[in-house]
């Protein structure tokens, strides 16, 4: 039963999900802005709105490191009946699988031939980044074969609708075929953040699993307060980090203040153990989020109450023009310091259109464009169809006048008017041959009665 409750609970946010990713009140932009980042691909979203405010590289491949931990997150939440009681044995065998990988671990290794709580090893998995406690949840969902598991995880990939991900492993270590991108990631960890615990797990900064007594330590500077230094920032929330050297750092994180909340991607900021190990992640997290908390606006850019052209109209009487407005209201978020001349409006609309109409017929489209002072370069912010802002009745007479006058510039009855005009031409040759064929009978046969 809490098997169908938990699948049942997985549909349902993954509708929410593809609605909230497929059908946007506004489309991606990639505001300019003054921010300095180390990341070399990168998708900040609004997740208000589920708007991309800006974006680099956001459907580069790359490796994403640790940060696969969201969706082992994912597939082992769903298929554990119970995360809180359902308790896992540690087999040494499966953790020995990490020997001289350099894996970051967990204190799982402590309690090999005893149990783990599910809820422990997620806690163990997410907030230090343990390779151990990933390896033990995949072979436990898999039963007993980890590549079952990572099969699990590429099919839920897919049906989340991700375009340029596979995974080769419960834990990110480096493998060539082992690659996301940012815009795939930012799906993955969208949907993760519909599902219980995930976010109270991901934002956790320190935990102690059931008998230890060294505390779990997160491995997320932006979120620790007490050891994060200047790394910390103290509207950060979750999620994962993830380093490798192939991978350099990566960082997927929320931040949230003055009602507005920003989901951000960060992958491949420099890194090489030994030789560069500066946090990029974290200044750029920080100086993105600092720049779009202070610097965005959710504003209304278009009203169902304000025309946007006039439009001819056919077949009404006493009617030749309707204004057209925009179906609905549509607000996005833009700069504080738009201006008029920062918006272009472009319609897509029929030379003329043709009665009847209501408020609720859609006959073109409109387009805002964000424009850029310095560059001129134009982006899409929305499109949102475009209403006939009154109703307009149909003319009867202008209606069957107009189909007549159709009919008679058809194609086909043309065509039907010039076969039946050669056929007429026939007729009358036929007809004349055959009069003069008589004629001549009738002079051949009075000359044979002289």
């Amino acid at each position: 039963m809490k098997r169908t409750l938990r699948t049942l609970l997985s549909l349902i946010c993954l509708i929410c999900i593809v609605l909230s990713v497929s059908v946007q009140t506004a489309g991606a932009i990639s505001y300019p802005n003054d921010v300095k980042t180390t990341s070399n691909s990168i998708l900040l979203v609004n997740m208000d709105s589920d708007q991309v405010v800006f974006e680099k590289n956001a459907d580069e491949k790359k490796y994403p490191a640790s940060t696969t931990k969201i969706m082992t997150y994912i597939v082992a939440y769903e298929h554990i009946d119970d995360i809180e009681n359902t308790r896992i044995e540690i087999k040494k065998s499966v953790l020995d699988e990490l020997e001289g990988t350099g894996s970051s671990l967990a204190n799982v290794a402590e309690h090999v031939g005893e149990k783990m709580t599910a809820i422990d090893l997620l806690y163990s998995m997410m907030v230090p980044s343990g390779n151990d406690a990933a390896m033990v949840l995949a072979d436990y969902v898999g039963n007993g074969d980890i590549n079952a598991f990572v099969d699990m995880m590429n099919e839920k990939a897919e049906e989340l609708g991700c375009k340029n991900t596979h995974f080769q492993n419960p834990d990110g270590l480096h493998h060539k075929d082992h690659y996301t991108t940012a815009r795939d990631l930012y799906i993955i960890s969208s949907y993760a953040l519909t599902l219980p615990k995930f976010a109270e797990i991901s934002n956790t900064d320190s935990y102690y699993c059931e008998g230890d007594t060294v505390p779990l330590i997160t491995t997320n500077y932006l979120i620790d307060s007490y050891r994060g230094g200047e790394y910390y920032y103290m509207y950060a929330k979750g999620i994962k980090t993830g380093t490798t050297d192939e991978a350099g750092r990566c960082l997927v994180t929320t931040a949230s203040a003055d009602g507005y909340s920003y989901i951000l991607v960060l992958l491949d900021s420099p890194y090489k153990e030994g030789e560069y190990e500066e946090y990029g992640t974290f200044t750029d997290a920080a100086d993105l989020f600092r720049w779009a908390l202070t610097s965005l606006d959710l504003e209304k850019i278009a009203t169902a109450e304000t025309p946007v052209c006039e439009q001819k109209v056919n077949l009404a009487w006493g009617v030749d023009k309707v204004l057209l407005v925009p179906q609905k209201n549509l607000s996005a978020i833009v700069p504080k310091d738009l201006e008029d001349e920062n918006l272009i409006i472009e319609t897509d609309v029929p030379e003329s259109i043709d009665a009847p109409l209501d408020t609720d017929t859609v006959v073109g489209t409109e387009t805002i464009y964000y424009k850029d002072s310095k560059t001129g370069e134009k982006q899409v912010i929305a499109t949102v169809n475009l209403v006939s802002s009154e109703k307009v009745d149909r003319s009867g007479i202008l209606f069957v006048l107009s189909v007549i006058g159709t009919l008679f510039q058809s194609y086909w009855f043309l065509m039907v008017i010039a076969v039946i005009v050669l056929i007429l031409l026939l007729y009358f040759v036929i007809a004349k041959i055959h009069n003069a064929r008589n004629k001549k009978r009738k002079k051949v046969k009075r000359y044979r009665n002289l």
